[in-house]
């Protein structure tokens, strides 16, 4: 909406909780749908537990060959880092496990559609794929308002599947958001 030539948002904080799986690329197969969707209960609790710290409730877990090998919610607060993203901590940790920074055998999964600072990690580290909950309609970097990890003109790319879980995702953070105003 524009009002006196600036253009307003009708919603600040603005995520998108799909009843429908949206996905960019391919989907996971059926068998790992049950694997991601169990990564999300994790990713959600992290969130929670970031949420109780005072975080912005968002959660990440890394998987490798179907396992649990790190898992964080965001911690800009607590540690004053901007860079305290869920998504962030978690390469960090997977990379530092499994001894390399190509995370090329790694499924991501967060409750919150990456930003362009995630997106470019999650690029960096060669990450083949990306489960996350709810869409960013303000800040989202993975389809929604940029789609950073699927630009033909980068050298990798990633597939993508957002709305896992999302409305678990987005009741958390509007919770969380709700009780700060």
């Amino acid at each position: 909406m524009v009002r006196g030539g600036v253009r307003e948002r009708p919603n600040r904080h603005a995520w998108k909780a799909c009843e429908v799986k949206a996905s960019v690329g391919s989907n996971p197969t059926p068998s790992a749908m049950v694997n991601v969707e169990s990564a999300m209960l994790l990713a959600l609790e992290e969130a929670t537990n970031a949420a109780s710290r005072g975080e912005v409730p968002v959660g990440a877990v890394m998987l490798h060959d179907g396992e649990v090998i790190a898992r964080s919610g965001n911690s800009r607060e607590l540690s004053a880092d901007p860079l305290g993203h869920a998504e962030l901590l978690v390469i960090r940790d997977a990379a530092t496990k499994l001894g390399t920074w190509k995370l090329v055998e790694c499924t991501l999964v967060v409750t919150l559609e990456p930003c362009i600072m995630c997106a470019g990690a999650i690029l960096n580290a060669r990450i083949p794929q990306l489960v996350f909950g709810a869409f960013d309609l303000d800040a989202g970097a993975c389809g929604s308002v940029y789609n950073v990890v699927d630009d033909a003109r980068l050298n990798h790319r990633v597939t993508t599947t957002g709305g896992i879980l999302s409305k678990d995702s987005s009741t958390l953070l509007a919770d969380f958001f709700a009780d700060r105003r």
